[in-house]
């Protein structure tokens, strides 16, 4: 009997521009793929006024894990008086937002808002 593995890859890149952390996740977001992307995100919103931006344009599946996520990053960042903001332009994704009752919690851009030309510091980290 042949066996079918699937496998969740998530891989995320966290670099800051002009002040702002910028994490750009890449692959599936779910059940498997989210804790150590929690983790990290934890890391990134301790601190006060955490200003931090999801980028989700390589984002190829989020399931309600992920959502769950997004949530806790949110209250998080509101916690401790910051700003998240998340970069989409999947319509998928923004009816998933919309039909989980999530559509006006998140703010979301097209693409990473004011900073088009910026340069990143040389901060990354590469998680897998």
């Amino acid at each position: 009997m042949s066996e079918n593995h699937c496998r969740s890859v998530c891989r995320h890149f966290a670099h800051v521009v002009n002040g702002t952390t910028v994490v750009e996740l890449r692959g599936e977001i779910d059940i498997a793929t989210t804790p150590p992307i929690a983790a990290r995100l934890d890391t990134l919103t301790g601190g006060p006024c955490p200003d931090l931006v999801l980028d989700l344009r390589a984002v190829s599946f989020i399931d309600c894990a992920g959502l769950g996520l997004l949530c806790r990053a949110r209250s998080r960042v509101l916690a401790r008086r910051g700003r998240l903001r998340l970069v989409t332009e999947d319509t998928h994704f923004l009816r998933v937002l919309c039909a989980a009752g999530l559509s006006g919690v998140f703010t979301t851009y097209p693409r990473p808002p004011g900073w088009a030309g910026g340069t990143p510091d040389r901060s990354e980290h590469a998680l897998q």
